[in-house]
C-alpha cells in the first residue's frame, strides 16, 4: 500500500457543503473516502475516454424531454448507425415530458464513443451518463 498524503483543497462552501452531505447519504465515515472514490471515478471515466482501447461493455444513460421537436427522430437516427455496439436499449416514461433511455453497449470502445459524441449534440438531452468498462 503506498503511503497516505496530506492535501488542502480550495472549494466553495456551499459545494463542500452539498459533498459532505452526499458522502454522508452514501455511508462514507469520512470526507477522505468519499475524495478518494470520486478521485478514482474521476481517473477511470479519463482513461476510458482518452486511453482505453479495444472492446468495452456498459451502458449510456439519457435524461430528455421528448417534447424538444425532432428529438426522438434523432435519437432514432443515431441509434441506428451504431447498430454494431449497441446490443439493447430501454425506454422509461419518467412524466408527461421527461424520458430516461439506457443504451446497453458492447463493442469497440471507439465506436462506442463516437456514439457519445453522436449523441451528446442532440438537443434536448438534458443529461447523459456513461458507465464502461473495458473487456480484458
Amino acid at each position: 500500500m503506498s503511503p497516505v498524503v496530506r492535501f488542502g483543497v480550495s472549494v466553495p462552501m456551499e459545494l463542500l457543503r452539498e459533498f459532505d452531505e452526499v458522502a454522508k447519504k452514501m455511508g462514507f465515515k469520512d470526507r477522505s473516502k468519499a475524495i478518494q472514490v470520486a478521485m478514482r471515478n474521476l481517473i477511470s471515466d479519463y482513461r476510458w475516454m482518452h486511453e482505453i482501447s479495444g472492446e468495452s461493455a456498459g451502458a449510456i444513460l439519457l435524461f430528455f424531454d421528448h417534447t424538444i421537436k425532432g428529438l426522438e427522430d434523432s435519437l432514432t437516427h443515431v441509434q441506428h448507425h451504431y447498430i454494431d455496439v449497441i446490443t439493447s436499449a430501454m425506454h422509461i416514461h419518467l412524466d408527461e415530458r421527461n424520458c430516461l433511455e439506457i443504451i446497453a453497449l458492447r463493442g469497440d470502445s471507439n465506436r462506442i464513443k463516437e456514439l457519445m459524441k453522436a449523441l451528446s449534440s442532440i438537443r434536448g438531452i438534458k443529461q447523459i451518463k456513461v458507465i464502461i468498462t473495458s473487456i480484458i
